[in-house]
C-alpha cells in the first residue's frame, strides 16, 4: 500500500434500507441488554447494555460530508465518525455504525432503543432535550438560508422568503427556527437530508433551503450555483444525543470531550474537514466544472498511468495539474515554468523531460517530482500532513520548506504538522525570521493557499476517478490518500 494512504485499522457495518452492507475497514462496536426502563414518552426502552459490558458502542449517523461517509478507498471517514472513534478508542470499545439518510431517521432510530447514541450533526435544542439526553457539543454554527445564485432579488431577511419555494429537512432544527419566527414563512418539511435539498436548489428544482454554516460552505464547492442569502439564526451548538437510558454514558462522553484528548480530536477534525476551506470563488469553480468535461478526458489516462507508476492518487495529480495550469498544456509564466505541470527548465532536465509542453511528459515528470518531494520528507511524518508538506515543497521549493521546518522548531511549533506549518510558512516573508534562515526570504503565504486550492479542487474532481458508482461521493476525504 502506498505511504500516501492513511494507515488506519478501521472497520464498520453499514445498515441501509436495502440491507446490510459490509464497509471494509472501521471499528465494530455492539450492544447488549438494557440498562433500565426509559420513562420518556414516545421513546422505547433500550435493548442494549452499556458499552462497558459488551465493549461495543452502537451509534446512528447520517451519510453526509459533515458526519459519516466512504472515502475513495471505501474506508469510513467524516467529522462525526472520527470523533466517535476517538472517544470509543479512549474507552477501549469498538463501534458499530447504523447509517441512515436523514435527521428524521436518526431521531427515530435513537427513540427505538436500538442504538446508544446519535452522532449526526445534530443541533442541541430544548425540544430534543425533552426526549433524549444531551451529549457533548463539538461545533458551533449558524443556520443560513441558501438559494440559487440566479434568484433575483436575493432574499435578505425572512420576510423576503414569502412567495419563494422553501423546503427544509423534516425534524431538523431548521423547522423549529422557522416556526419561531415572528412573521410566519411558508415552507415545506421534506424527508430528504439537507445535502439533497441543497442539490435540488443547485438544479433549480427548489428556490431555497436552510443549512448549517459548515454544511453550506462545504457544499458550495460542489454546487457553484448555491448562494448564502442571510443568517437565519444566532450561533447554535452541534453535538451528540444519547438514549435516555444511558445517563452514565452521556456523562462519560461529555467528560471526554473536555479532556486534552478530546480537544485534540476536535482540532484534528477541524483541520481535516473544515479549516482548509477558503473563501468561495464562484467563477473559478464554475470554470473547473466546465473543464472537467472539456479538458480532463484528454489527460485522464495519463494521470492514471502516472499515478500507478509513482503510487500516487490520480485525482491528486489532476488537482495539482489544475492548480498549476488549469489543464492547459501550453501554459507558461514569466518566471519560466511551463506546461501542464508547470515545471522549471532545471527540474525538467533533472527529471529527463525533453519537452515540457508535451502533456504526457509533463504529467509523468510532475508525478515523479511530487513523489521525490514526498520521499525526501521524514518517513515518520503522518498522513495527510506528509502529503501537504510535499505539495508545499513542490510549490515553494525544498530549501524554503526546510527553513520553515527549522523555524517551526525554534518557535515551539510542530514541523510535522500542517496545521502548524501553515502558520509558520508566512513568517518567511518577515525579515526578523528569514534573515537567520539558510535560504532567506520566500513568499510563504503562497504554499499555504496552494495546498488549500489543491484540496478544494480534488474534492470536486474526485468523482471522475471513482470507479464504483455505488460508493457515496459526498464529502471530503480523511486524507489526501
Amino acid at each position: 500500500m502506498s505511504s500516501f494512504l492513511l494507515n488506519r485499522s478501521l472497520h464498520a457495518r453499514h445498515w441501509s434500507r436495502s440491507g446490510l452492507v459490509a464497509a471494509g475497514a472501521a471499528i465494530l462496536m455492539a450492544c447488549g441488554p438494557g440498562e433500565g426502563q426509559s420513562e420518556v414518552p414516545g421513546v422505547e426502552a433500550a435493548a442494549l447494555a452499556h458499552p462497558e459490558e459488551a465493549g461495543e458502542l452502537v451509534v446512528v449517523t447520517r451519510n453526509a460530508p459533515t458526519a459519516w461517509f466512504y472515502d475513495r478507498h471505501t474506508r469510513t471517514a467524516g467529522p462525526e465518525h472520527d470523533l466517535v472513534e476517538a472517544f470509543a478508542e479512549a474507552r477501549g470499545w469498538e463501534v458499530e455504525w447504523k447509517v441512515v439518510d436523514s435527521v428524521d431517521a436518526v431521531l427515530r432510530s435513537l427513540a427505538s432503543g436500538d442504538v446508544h447514541m446519535a452522532a449526526a450533526g445534530l443541533t442541541h435544542l430544548a425540544s430534543r432535550d425533552e426526549d433524549f439526553l444531551r451529549g457533548p457539543k463539538h461545533t458551533e454554527v449558524t443556520e443560513r438560508v441558501v438559494c440559487h445564485r440566479d434568484q433575483r432579488p436575493q432574499p435578505a431577511e425572512a420576510a423576503d422568503l414569502d412567495g419563494l419555494e422553501l423546503a427544509v429537512s423534516a425534524n431538523s432544527a431548521y423547522v423549529e427556527t422557522l416556526q419561531a419566527l415572528e412573521e410566519p414563512v411558508p415552507y415545506r418539511a421534506e424527508p430528504k437530508g439537507t445535502e439533497r435539498l441543497l442539490a435540488a436548489v443547485e438544479k433549480g428544482e427548489l428556490d431555497c433551503t436552510v443549512a448549517d454554516s459548515h454544511i453550506a460552505e462545504l457544499n458550495r464547492r460542489m454546487f457553484p450555483h448555491l448562494e448564502v442569502s442571510f443568517d437565519l439564526s444566532d450561533v447554535r451548538a452541534i453535538g451528540w444525543y444519547l438514549h435516555p437510558d444511558f445517563e452514565g454514558l452521556a456523562g462519560q462522553a461529555r467528560a471526554w470531550m473536555d479532556t486534552d484528548e478530546g480537544v485534540q480530536a476536535r482540532a484534528r477534525v477541524d483541520e481535516l474537514y473544515y479549516a482548509y476551506v477558503p473563501e468561495f470563488d464562484f467563477v473559478d469553480l464554475r470554470a473547473l466544472t466546465r473543464r472537467i468535461d472539456q479538458r480532463l478526458p484528454d489527460f485522464r489516462p495519463v494521470f492514471e498511468e502516472a499515478a500507478d507508476e509513482h503510487e500516487l492518487p490520480a485525482d491528486l495529480l489532476a488537482a495539482l495539474a489544475y492548480q498549476e495550469s488549469h489543464w492547459d498544456p501550453e501554459a507558461r509564466s514569466p518566471t519560466g515554468v511551463r506546461g501542464l505541470m508547470m515545471l522549471t527548465q532545471r527540474t525538467a532536465q533533472e527529471l529527463g523531460i525533453e519537452d515540457r509542453l508535451d502533456p504526457e511528459q509533463s504529467i509523468r515528470g510532475g508525478a515523479r517530482y511530487l513523489r521525490q518531494m514526498h520521499e525526501r520528507l521524514d518517513e515518520d511524518i503522518p498522513e495527510p500532513d506528509r502529503t501537504y508538506l510535499a505539495l508545499a515543497s513542490y510549490n515553494i521549493g525544498r530549501g524554503h520548506l526546510l527553513d520553515a521546518r527549522r523555524l517551526a522548531r525554534e518557535l515551539g511549533r510542530d514541523p510535522d504538522r500542517w496545521a502548524d506549518m501553515r502558520e509558520v510558512l508566512p513568517l518567511l516573508t518577515e525579515e526578523r525570521y528569514y534573515s537567520n534562515l539558510r535560504y532567506g526570504y520566500a513568499r510563504g503565504y503562497q504554499p499555504v493557499y496552494y495546498v488549500q486550492r489543491i484540496r478544494n479542487y480534488r474534492d470536486v474532481i474526485r468523482p471522475v476517478f471513482v470507479e464504483d458508482e455505488s460508493v457515496p461521493l459526498t464529502g471530503p476525504r480523511v486524507a489526501l490518500d
